[in-house]
């Protein structure tokens, strides 16, 4: 395993030409291909380069042809599998430094717009008010529909201190509108956290970083050499994931050592691994002493609560679920985005990479996630009055090219029975909105979620009330109806955290009664 973390980073990237690239490729693939190639198509793709070359209305480089081939074989396979140029993979290095030039948000592609997966916080995106699921449809002058993803990337980034206009068009309103940001060297801290009040421990991570474990570290030894702990809350919402190394140290600072974190398997022998909450197994550079080294024992024991929502994703899904397969801790939010898949980026050039891939991971007790997602124990919406924006976020499992789970052989009726649950309450919340009038539904579209992690953060609130043992306002989204119920063990350990009594003859718990107030 040590040598494979050497040299991979794991990210839970005329017609006479046509037959020697042919020849070349042929070579290559024949060490490995336990078939032989088509050599139909083989020269079918020669002719077709060579058509181009001679024929269409303008000469075009072959280094940029065959880039393109090459980025469209790679990203025909998957919505997460690319190829990489120069600028492309000098982009993922620095993200996964956190540090990079931009507006600050997270992409992908949708009807040929580009997609808010999420804006990264404190970023000049987010101050200029992106939400998820936001979709650009013009940058500056230029409409989007028709450029790819990576040349409307480019036209977003720039020096800092320019400035971009986008046009959003914002589902849940209904409206289109322009936005100016100012593009800003992106600084982005993956750990937050604080006491929320006494006894109760807040950790958010914004994405999974080389710095993260050690960051959590330090968090972790801040909020614990003040007074006892009764509590923590770990908030995962909007992370996208990031490195899966990072993952198993921030798993491994919550369960006991040598624990099964997640395993992968794919075709190749190092795709196939188990990673356990030990050092070697999440070791980076950034990190050469053991960062979670005399750690405070509390933090393997303390009741937990993990915050989850649509945008939680890849890394993010791979800490839920091994606390929740371990049942050490809460699962609460909602359903996550469902990346159960490993991406391995391969150098390919002096400054080219291979972003591919390689294996489906599966939680400690052997589930895949792939287009499934993390179920919490306890949904809970965002918002008190509920979470009707829910039926337009796009998961995993709505992209046409997803990795189907290999354990779920009737995923084709999974997705049509979420698609009729989707509808249905799409058609429920058109009916209670015709009912409303012009001023209500303005207010509703100018209000704003609080930000994450404030006092007014409804699903925090309810993640306090689980610590404390207190009634907790489940969702009411038709769409989490198959969230799973509340853990038996976990639930309890939260409630005789918060001083509750269990009753010998049922084995049920008793919560405590409150405090006199003086």
């Amino acid at each position: 395993m040590r040598q494979t973390l050497k040299h991979i980073g794991l990210i839970v990237l005329g017609l006479a030409t046509g037959a020697a690239a042919t020849l070349a490729f042929s070579q290559a693939s024949a060490q490995s291909a336990t078939t032989p190639l088509p050599l139909e198509q083989l020269r079918l793709l020669a002719e077709v380069f060579g058509q181009i070359k001679r024929e269409y209305v303008q000469p075009v480089d072959d280094k940029k042809l065959l880039t393109a081939a090459i980025k469209g074989m790679v990203s025909s396979l998957d919505p997460h599998s690319s190829y990489l140029d120069k600028d492309e993979y000098k982009e993922l290095q620095e993200q996964t430094r956190g540090r990079f030039a931009g507006l600050g948000i997270e992409i992908s592609q949708e009807d040929g717009l580009v997609k808010v997966i999420s804006p990264i916080e404190d970023s000049p995106a987010f101050k200029a008010g992106l939400k998820p699921g936001d979709l650009i449809t013009r940058i500056d002058d230029k409409p989007v529909r028709g450029m790819t993803l990576d040349q409307a990337v480019k036209r977003m980034r720039g020096a800092p201190g320019s400035k971009v206009t986008l046009t959003i068009f914002r589902k849940s309103e209904e409206r289109t509108f322009p936005v100016s940001i100012v593009r800003a060297e992106i600084r982005v801290q993956s750990i937050k956290g604080k006491l929320l009040e006494p006894g109760i421990g807040y950790v958010r991570i914004t994405s999974f970083q080389e710095r993260t474990v050690p960051d959590l570290a330090k968090k972790l030894q801040e909020l614990a050499k003040d007074q006892p702990l009764k509590g923590l809350i770990l908030d995962l919402r909007n992370n996208g994931g990031g490195i899966l190394q990072s993952a198993v140290g921030v798993s491994a600072a919550f369960l006991k050592e040598g624990a099964v974190v997640v395993s992968t398997n794919g075709q190749i022998e190092d795709a196939k691994q188990t990673y356990k909450a030990t050092f070697d197994n999440y070791r980076l550079s950034a990190s050469p002493e053991d960062p979670l080294k005399g750690e405070a024992p509390i933090w393997k024991t303390v009741p937990m609560v993990v915050l989850v929502n649509a945008y939680s994703a890849s890394a993010s899904e791979i800490v839920a679920g091994a606390l929740q397969d371990s049942k050490r801790a809460i699962i609460m939010g909602k359903t996550t985005f469902g990346k159960g898949s490993v991406q391995t980026v391969r150098q390919m050039g002096p400054d080219t990479a291979l972003r591919l891939t390689t294996a489906y991971y599966y939680t400690p007790s052997g589930r895949s996630i792939q287009s499934i997602g993390i179920k919490p124990d306890v949904p809970v919406d965002q918002n008190p009055k509920g979470d009707p924006d829910d039926v337009l976020v796009t998961r995993e499992i709505d992209y046409q090219n997803h990795l189907h789970n290999t354990q779920t052989p009737d995923e084709q009726k999974e997705i049509d029975a979420r698609e009729a649950r989707r509808l249905e309450e799409l058609r429920r919340l058109e009916e209670e909105n015709a009912k409303k009038t012009p001023d209500e539904r303005k207010k509703e579209r100018e209000e704003r979620l609080p930000d994450l992690g404030s006092a007014d953060d409804f699903m925090l609130q309810q993640a306090i009330h689980q610590i404390k043992g207190e009634p907790v306002q489940r969702t009411k989204s038709r769409l989490e109806a198959n969230a799973g119920p509340l853990p038996k063990d976990a639930s309890k350990a939260a409630a005789l955290a918060a001083g509750a009594k269990t009753d010998p003859k049922t084995d049920t718990v008793v919560p405590a009664k409150p405090a006199d107030k003086k």
